[in-house]
């Protein structure tokens, strides 16, 4: 019976010798002629992974969601709806523009924005939704497509943690006006860290390489034309994410396969509830996750306390952004419910069936004795 010898950690990439080889040419030979050549070639493999016309390497997926503020000449005045369970850098990138982000509660199932809330929170300054795909499951975008079409709203997906999912079968990232990705080290295809803006539209695209690029008049050397940001990401970065780019549908696959494995262990257990997967889409379960429904007698919090002790490390649901100090809280019962009652169960792409088989006895274990 497998038993851990270290802490089971809930996420981790899988390097092979592809990634080796690309950033070891990019360390020995991207310089001077070549600084930019897998630069370009991620973004060309990542706009046709999508299904789009444009690809901007970035720094993060927060850049890519700033660039993509600065893209639709979102700014002062402006309100942009986002949902209350996401990482904050959603509504941050907002502020940053000095426009206003607006939250709307999620759906109880899919942890995603509720549709059916948004219209009412859309006001004569609103200028655009915020769908994200939270933890690979993926938003209902075909009603928020008609919502913004109806009232001439942009549409920005936050597709970071979605890599692979699909809508319809057309890929998150392509179902909006422009849409940002992310390659942090815990997202599904690393590259230490880093972000990719996608889009089909050439002004939004060159808006944001102008802005990401310190706003460099590109027919002038030094000269710059407005306040703008150091946002590229590097050669080297853009070596180790093309190669994990070319095994993405591979890491898919395995994700898809560590869900079912919790799924079959602890999909009947009563009072918790697992990822969902709507009709129509396919998750990619970066997070395989848990939500508590009922009282187990000990917090969210505790039950994490307990599972570390046994050597497995979990994360906490994103708290509703609305509850941090800088902005204002609004009643959002589901992200507040959720928020305080979810985990994060270990999801690396590298676990194997006899460790999910020991989180999921572990995790049996400290619910039936909470």
């Amino acid at each position: 019976m497998y038993k851990p010898k270290k802490i089971i950690l809930t996420a981790g990439p899988s390097i092979s010798g592809l990634e080796v080889r690309y950033v070891t040419d990019a360390v020995k030979n991207g310089w001077n002629f070549h600084f930019r050549d897998y630069i370009e070639r991620l973004e060309n493999a990542f706009a046709r992974y999508i299904g789009v016309k444009y690809a901007l390497t970035l720094s993060s997926g927060t850049a890519a969601l700033h660039m993509s503020m600065l893209g639709l000449g979102i700014g002062r005045g402006d309100e942009v709806i986002v949902p209350e369970t996401t990482f904050v850098a959603s509504a941050n990138v907002v502020r940053y523009v000095g426009a206003k982000p607006v939250f709307v509660d999620v759906e109880r199932d899919s942890w995603c924005i509720d549709p059916k809330k948004i219209e009412k929170l859309i006001t004569k300054h609103t200028k655009a939704i915020m769908p994200v795909h939270i933890y690979g499951n993926v938003s209902d975008m075909n009603p928020i497509q008609k919502i913004a079409k109806k009232h001439k709203l942009f549409l920005v997906e936050d597709a970071c943690p979605s890599l692979g999912a699909t809508y319809n079968g057309k890929k998150t990232g392509n179902l909006s006006d422009v849409a940002a990705f992310s390659f942090q080290g815990a997202k599904i295809a690393v590259a230490g860290e880093g972000g990719m803006l996608v889009t089909n539209n050439e002004e939004i695209y060159k808006l944001a390489k102008y802005y990401s690029n310190d706003a460099k008049d590109p027919n002038r050397i030094f000269w710059h034309t407005d306040i703008g940001y150091m946002n590229r990401m590097s050669n080297t970065q853009a070596a180790l994410g093309l190669a994990q780019l070319e095994r993405n549908d591979e890491f898919v696959e395995k994700k898809r396969k560590i869900f079912n494995w919790y799924n079959k262990r602890l999909g009947d257990i009563d009072g918790i509830s697992l990822n969902t997967e709507r009709k129509g889409t396919k998750n990619i379960y970066w997070m395989s996750s848990i939500v508590l429904n009922k009282n187990f007698g000990k917090t969210r919090d505790q039950i994490r306390d307990e599972l570390k002790k046994r050597l497995i490390d979990t994360r906490p649901f994103f708290y509703p952004v609305s509850m941090f100090p800088m902005y204002e809280e609004q009643k959002t019962p589901v992200a507040h419910y959720i928020g305080l009652n979810g985990i994060n169960l270990p999801s690396g792409v590298n676990l194997k069936e006899e460790v999910v088989d020991y989180i999921a006895g572990e995790v049996k274990q400290t619910l039936s004795a909470a």
